[in-house]
């Protein structure tokens, strides 16, 4: 595992998980999405861009994928179209990218021979807890289209595994939250409309559960699943065995900012009735038993870090805090 490439490394996880394996020694590839503008997404950004090798291209084009893990030894698959609100509009979208463009990575990975795959999934694939903690086993709901095209990608990767003994691993994290996420996410939205000076904060449903990890957490995750000789074919859930609502949580986070906050719930981030996933808890107990890995960072002190980090002027001045983008 000396030479990795991460797709999708200018989003938010992969921007993170980019950097903490530079910082870890290896050698990094990582495909930001073609662009006019030359963008890098959140690796412009990055102290550590300038040690890594950094691609612009797309998943969708079979061709660059055989290009793109040439001379690679370990894949770090995250790029996906993620926003939920979004794959209501635009579902073909998600099945070109999502399905499509995890078929055209393994292919690729396949003819080039490279020794580990790990194919990032997603808890939303369970849909709303039928038991807890939801382990592996959990039947999968396609409660959105985005959910349908994370199933549909993560079957075509373990399709590869048991047809051609393809070295993959589909690492499933759960709610990851930190720095640099998208404000349509809950944490982000309430944290910027409070940095912001916001009295009464737009929100939607309060009632979910959800089992928030912070991002570094995840990335530890997805790295610790890589370099273990025990993960091949499994599907390994990361995340930290704890659940909170909603609601509470949006409490914990004004106590730590110091701010009195008041609801207001718009009907623009309600998703469909059939469509919201109520509850969702971790069993992490594979990921420790096949790994070395442990949570280490709690709620509290991940949200302090991301508080810290929108409350700089030049990060919160990225965020459209009066618009609701999905």
């Amino acid at each position: 595992m000396k030479n990795v490439l991460v797709t999708g490394a200018d989003g938010f996880i992969g921007s993170h998980l980019s950097e903490l394996l530079v910082q870890q020694g290896y050698r990094v590839k990582a495909l930001c999405l073609y662009n006019s503008l030359g963008s890098w997404g959140w690796l412009d950004q990055s102290p550590f861009s300038s040690q890594m090798e950094i691609v612009s291209g797309d998943i969708r084009d079979p061709a660059f994928c055989r290009k793109l893990v040439q001379d690679v030894d370990t894949v770090f698959h995250l790029a996906a179209l993620i926003a939920i609100p979004y794959s209501y509009s635009a579902p073909d979208s998600y099945v070109q990218t999502n399905v499509q463009g995890t078929l055209n990575m393994v292919n690729a990975a396949l003819e080039k021979g490279v020794s580990k795959f790990v194919h990032t999934s997603t808890s939303e694939v369970y849909g709303t807890a039928q038991y807890v903690p939801i382990n592996e086993k959990h039947p999968l709901q396609p409660q959105s289209p985005y959910s349908a095209s994370k199933i549909g990608a993560d079957a075509i990767a373990m399709s590869y595994f048991l047809s051609f003994q393809f070295p993959l691993t589909i690492a499933r994290p759960f709610n990851t939250f930190g720095p640099r996420q998208s404000a349509r996410a809950v944490i982000p939205t309430v944290i910027s409309q409070l940095a912001m000076g916001k009295g009464e904060i737009a929100i939607g449903d309060t009632r979910p559960t959800r089992d928030f990890n912070y991002v570094t957490e995840t990335c530890r995750g997805l790295i610790a699943v890589a370099q273990s000789p025990n993960t091949l074919g499994q599907t390994i859930n990361i995340g930290s065995g704890t659940e909170i609502s909603i609601k509470d949580t949006i409490g914990l986070i004004a106590r730590l900012m110091k701010k009195e906050v008041i609801l207001k719930e718009e009907s623009s981030r309600l998703r469909p009735e059939n469509s919201e996933v109520f509850r969702l808890l971790c069993d992490n107990t594979k990921l420790k038993e096949l790994t070395n890995f442990r949570p280490e960072t709690s709620l509290e002190k991940g949200l302090q870090e991301t508080i810290a980090w929108f409350q700089k002027s030049e990060n919160l001045s990225r965020y459209k805090v009066d618009r609701y983008n999905v």
